[in-house]
């Protein structure tokens, strides 16, 4: 929630800016006016992250436990190697690849686990999910409105975070021993 409150806010603090064609980290960049805030957002995000990996771990059987820690680490990365910053954009990029590929592949790598353990539906949804919010990052590369792309495909991650941890919660997953 601190990770999506702050873009979300921050973004509409800061004249010129532009959610639809601006990248998230454009908030955290060297210099930025909320530089802090948007810092803070991605370390929150990084650090829940792997506690909920934990969480995962123990509750379905398969990898999707270890994207989702690299989604954190990953985002930990993006907040220490911000754009404009003195090790210039490229280490902040591959922080931000490394954090985009992960975090489609949980739900993709959850899905056959979801299935075996007879929850269909959630196995479906988080195959199209997944699949849903890798397409979107991606073409945060290529797209004029690549703001919009990597908000739409965060998001649909963060949804999918979120709802596993509920079902996680309610102990509507429960790996064999």
């Amino acid at each position: 929630m601190a990770f999506v409150t702050a873009w979300a806010v921050l973004g509409t603090r800061i004249p010129g800016y532009d959610p639809t064609r601006d990248a998230i980290s454009r908030l955290a960049a060297d210099g930025a006016p909320d530089q802090a805030w948007m810092t803070a957002g991605f370390v929150a995000f990084g650090v829940g992250v792997p506690l909920f990996a934990v969480a995962l771990r123990d509750a379905l059987p398969g990898p999707a436990w270890t994207t989702a820690a690299a989604t954190g680490i990953a985002t930990l990365g993006v907040a220490a190697l911000p754009l404009d910053g003195w090790t210039g954009d490229a280490p902040h990029a591959v922080a931000a690849g490394i954090g985009y590929v992960t975090l489609a592949a949980t739900p993709l790598l959850a899905s056959g686990p979801l299935a075996d353990l007879g929850h269909r539906r959630a196995a479906v949804a988080s195959r199209v999910i997944g699949v849903a919010s890798l397409a979107c990052l991606a073409g945060t590369a290529v797209a004029d409105r690549s703001g919009l792309l990597q908000r739409l495909g965060l998001t649909l991650g963060d949804i999918w975070l979120v709802t596993a941890a509920v079902g996680i919660l309610r102990g509507g997953y429960r790996r064999s021993t």
